[in-house]
């Protein structure tokens, strides 16, 4: 593969938006070459999804401007098999790259390992629309890891799988990964996308997921000072 596909980048920005109840991502003024959507938080107001680095790199020096000279705080992310050559574009704009690894993960959900939630803890599962949330509970009743998944058609987008330091290392990552998947293919959902940090790449491949793509995140300057 020399590329990973628009469509595929697509279909992940439609789940992600939907994941975190934000506005459905509208394609930048260039048409074809990305979509943007409003993030409203602090720092990071508009994010900016590139859809054909690879295959025509000039599209992402346009994005890149875009975003250099946005009057939000904006963000453009970046899935690429080319991660050196997508670093000195973004840079050569302006750009403040994020110097963390960022994977793009797909998963065939109805043959993702089940792994149960062992004791003290406890399952929360609830489902509005598309999304579902599972919490997981320690044995006061708090939080102990919690995920998101969005079903759009036949994918389900994984969404901020966080477990507390206080209970690392006790398969609650597991877990969470099994149950959003169990939900996800309750719902019809087939194909898992979603992007890992550097912390749940691990994870995520001891649990049959395969790495597609690297994905790249840099800043825009945002807003003047004296704006």
């Amino acid at each position: 593969m020399t590329k990973i596909e628009s469509a595929l980048i697509r279909r992940w920005v439609s789940g992600w938006t939907a994941a975190r109840s934000l506005p459905d991502a509208e394609p930048v003024e260039y048409g074809e070459d990305g979509l943007w959507s409003k993030c409203n938080q602090p720092g990071r107001e508009v994010e900016v999804f590139a859809l054909r680095a690879d295959e025509e790199p000039t599209s992402l020096a346009r994005l890149a401007a875009f975003v250099a000279a946005a009057q939000q705080a904006t963000w453009l992310t970046v899935p690429t098999l080319r991660p050196g050559t997508v670093e000195a574009v973004v840079s050569a704009a302006g750009l403040q790259v994020l110097r963390r690894s960022e994977w793009f993960m797909t998963s065939d959900l109805t043959e993702h390992p089940r792994h149960a939630l062992a004791a003290p803890y406890a399952r929360e599962v609830r489902t509005e629309g598309p999304v579902t949330v599972v919490s997981l509970h320690d044995s006061s009743g708090a939080v102990a890891a919690q995920g998101t998944i969005a079903v759009i058609g036949t994918d389900a987008i994984a969404d901020r799988i966080e477990t507390d330091a206080a209970h690392r290392r006790r398969g609650l990552g597991r877990a969470m990964m099994s149950a959003l998947a169990e939900a996800a293919v309750a719902q019809g959902a087939r194909t898992g996308l979603l992007i890992a940090s550097e912390e749940g790449q691990r994870l995520y491949s001891s649990l049959g997921w395969h790495h597609e793509a690297d994905v790249l995140i840099a800043q825009g300057p945002g807003v003047p000072p004296d704006k």
